[in-house]
């Protein structure tokens, strides 16, 4: 495989073509629930193994980060990821308005943003980063948590990963608290996902909250948060003797 830099979108979509495998395009739709009436319906695949995918956003580093929404349009999900992982890899080295375009071209593409890889991939590199340098946007979070669309409720949780890597905790459980009475199961296993991170930092603090709202936390949501705990203190929250 060649490793000469890339320096056009038709360029980084050949490349991609180099790893695809149709033997693996049938299980990756079947991983990322693509059939009717799931969750990614109709999305499609190349089979391309995500470090291959990762192996080209880096040869696409001189391309500009504007040229990125091409990808996202795009109907094949390795050609989204992509494009999402180009915008990660730019992130940390632009100035800051070209930090915040970047910011604000991730919101404007959330509908493209729209498996769950694609948002744990990009999420918090880019949207966390932006809010942990701008808090006065915070509520930037409550308001994608209370979205209709399931993408941005999951990027609204998974955004305060970034937070919790910078030991801020309040984040996390305000937007977890909003997501206890949602209805899908991928908001379920972020959100027990994220208080888990979080437990690993604070364990009293995820015990604390977990005590006040276990009883109406949906029981996926409970098992992933509890992962980690000792056994006895997990079976009391499964038990409900907490």
């Amino acid at each position: 495989m060649s490793s000469e830099d890339l320096t056009t979108i038709d360029q980084v979509r050949k490349a991609l073509r180099e790893y695809e495998r149709p033997d693996a395009a049938d299980t990756a739709a079947w991983f990322f629930k693509a059939g009717p009436g799931e969750y990614g319906e109709g999305d499609q695949f190349l089979g391309i193994k995500v470090p291959n995918t990762r192996r080209v956003a880096r040869r696409a580093k001189g391309i500009k980060w504007t040229a990125v929404p091409e990808l996202l349009q795009s109907p094949w999900h390795e050609e989204r990821l992509c494009g999402l992982i180009m915008w990660v890899n730019r992130y940390p080295k632009a100035d800051p308005p070209e930090q915040e375009a970047i910011v604000r071209a991730y919101l404007a593409h959330t509908d493209r943003i729209n498996n769950w890889d694609l948002v744990d991939t990009s999420c918090h590199h880019i949207l966390g980063a932006w809010l942990l340098s701008h808090p006065e946007e915070e509520d930037l979070l409550d308001r994608l948590a209370t979205s209709t669309s399931l993408w941005e409720r999951r990027i609204a949780m998974v955004t305060t990963y970034a937070f919790i890597r910078a030991e801020r905790f309040e984040p996390t459980l305000r937007v977890a608290e909003l997501l206890l009475g949602d209805e899908h199961d991928l908001i379920h296993k972020a959100t027990g996902w994220m208080l888990r991170e979080m437990g690993n930092r604070a364990f009293e603090l995820e015990v604390a909250f977990l005590d006040e709202h276990y009883h109406r936390m949906p029981r996926t949501m409970l098992r992933y948060a509890i992962e980690k705990f000792p056994e006895p203190i997990r079976q009391d929250f499964l038990k409900g003797n907490r």
